[in-house]
């Protein structure tokens, strides 16, 4: 709601949660602006691609893409299994890398663009038992720092957020049950950061206002991960 509320007109992905995806498109309409909802399966190529192409369409164009889309998912190396790891890998990284084509198409088409990846601190510090996780994170820092000089000639800034541990329905389990304490201990800020936080680095990287930003990693982690 955040873009929405800065101004945007906005369109977002759901996987199968459609009656949640429709509430959160009337609250986008709701404060004057144009929202739409697209059922997407991000381990489906060409539905990932094609996200892109019907969100544009949708709105009228496209001026900024935000990958967010991703599943965590434990996968200690005794269970490593071709499935089990393409059960995080094709989402977290495939997925991002066919919404990304298909921003760039469009962009490149309209003559600008800006697209935001999240990674996470899992993807510069690792995360034992959850290494396909971490390695598709990992691999969004090394896409950021790759597209960012090769797609500056079209006028289309790449940049990413990394955030620590978000208090969000993913990471439930963790912050509240099993690791809560040892969690907030590795944070020096002595919790994790509420989704609007996030948002808001996500919100300042689609600025005017970060327009001389490019290749970055906006690290947004409570001092837990300090990387320049």
């Amino acid at each position: 709601m955040m873009a929405a509320e800065a101004g945007a007109d906005v369109a977002i992905s759901y996987r199968n949660r459609k009656a949640d995806a429709e509430a959160v498109v009337a609250e986008i309409e709701a404060s004057g602006r144009l929202g739409s909802a697209h059922a997407v399966e991000f381990t489906d190529w060409v539905a990932a691609v094609r996200l892109a192409h019907d969100a544009a369409e949708a709105l009228g164009g496209l001026d900024v893409v935000v990958n967010n889309a991703g599943v965590w998912l434990p996968t200690p190396v005794g269970d490593w299994t071709r499935a089990a790891l393409d059960s995080v890998l094709e989402p977290n990284l495939y997925g991002v890398l066919g919404v990304t084509r298909g921003a760039v198409d469009v962009m490149r088409a309209q003559g600008s663009g800006n697209i935001i990846l999240v990674a996470s601190t899992a993807g510069q510090r690792g995360e034992a038992g959850y290494s396909a996780y971490a390695m598709s994170k990992g691999a969004l820092i090394a896409l950021t720092k790759s597209l960012a000089p090769e797609l500056v000639d079209d006028k289309i800034r790449v940049n990413c957020v990394a955030p620590g541990w978000v208090e969000t329905e993913m990471s439930a389990q963790a912050l509240h049950e099993t690791r809560e304490d040892e969690i907030r201990a590795a944070i020096p800020l002595g919790r994790p950061a509420q989704p609007e936080e996030i948002a808001a680095c996500v919100l300042f990287l689609a600025a005017d206002e970060s327009s001389f930003v490019v290749g970055e990693v906006l690290n947004a982690n409570g001092g837990a991960v300090l990387c320049g």
